[in-house]
């Protein structure tokens, strides 16, 4: 089993319960993470040119939307919870010409097919999917969604790196007399596909589901879809930057996929 619907109603309670409290550590400008790692790497996949139509899927507070929207796009930016909705739209007063918020369950295959049949030119997803019970449904319309040669481009949390009960490992060792420092990561659980709750942000009001899935289970759904892989991307924090993120410079944290509509 890859798929738990019978979970969506209490994830997306869990999301709408989480909202505010996330809408606040993100801000405007959204997180280092985001910063840094996401959304540079989804724009460029993206490739956004003025005057397309683009869906945004799980928007969150809008943070990604609105930028979407001063690369020259009109907007449709869906989530299921309405609080975040809601915080989007606050945060949004200048952009709301042109971007388009809506509370939509991601899960609900006919829900999503009423935004029109081939009506965008991408759809992107930020750190999300493995925020959702179910993805069968969505990327069923997507499909239907994209326009000829539309591509989908959607970031997670790394799962061949991030499984259940991922265990960071802190050494030290003494070489020559320097001390050197490093983490390593022990790996459990990844073939086997499974529901865990989560904390994303430390202080947040209660845990959320994650859906771990293999990578395999990503690209296959996709292929079946009829869409193909043709952009990849595995970013990590810069050493040269950076003095206290010293455990993610090898090994990815998130990989960022380009899906284009056959």
């Amino acid at each position: 089993m890859s798929e738990w619907r019978e979970l969506a109603q209490d994830s997306q309670s869990r999301w709408n319960e989480n909202a505010e409290y996330w809408d606040d550590y993100l801000g405007e400008q959204s997180n280092q993470f985001h910063r840094e790692l996401i959304k540079p790497h989804t724009e460029k996949l993206l490739n956004v040119r003025e005057g397309q139509t683009i869906l945004d899927i799980a928007c969150g507070n809008g943070n990604f939307s609105r930028r979407l929207a001063e690369l020259g796009a009109n907007v449709v930016a869906i989530d299921y919870s309405p609080k975040m909705i809601e915080r989007a739209k606050l945060r949004s007063k200048d952009y709301l010409n042109c971007i388009d918020y809506r509370v939509l369950d991601a899960t609900n295959h006919d829900s999503l097919i009423e935004l029109g049949e081939q009506k965008f030119d991408h759809a992107v997803a930020n750190m999300a999917l493995m925020d959702i019970a179910d993805i069968t449904p969505l990327m069923k319309a997507l499909h239907k969604l994209l326009n000829d040669n539309g591509t989908f481009v959607f970031s997670i949390t790394h799962p061949c790196f991030q499984t259940p009960h991922m265990r960071k490992v802190h050494e030290t060792e003494d070489i020559d007399g320097d001390i050197n420092s490093r983490i390593s990561l022990q790996i459990y659980n990844y073939l086997t596909p499974q529901p865990y709750k989560a904390i994303g942000i430390k202080g947040q009001p209660t845990p959320h589901y994650m859906f771990h899935r293999s990578l395999s289970y990503y690209l296959n759904l996709s292929f079946q879809n009829n869409f193909v892989l043709d952009g990849m991307v595995e970013p990590s924090f810069n050493k040269e930057k950076e003095t206290n993120r010293f455990d993610w410079y090898e090994i990815p944290p998130v990989i960022i996929l380009r899906l284009r509509r056959l």
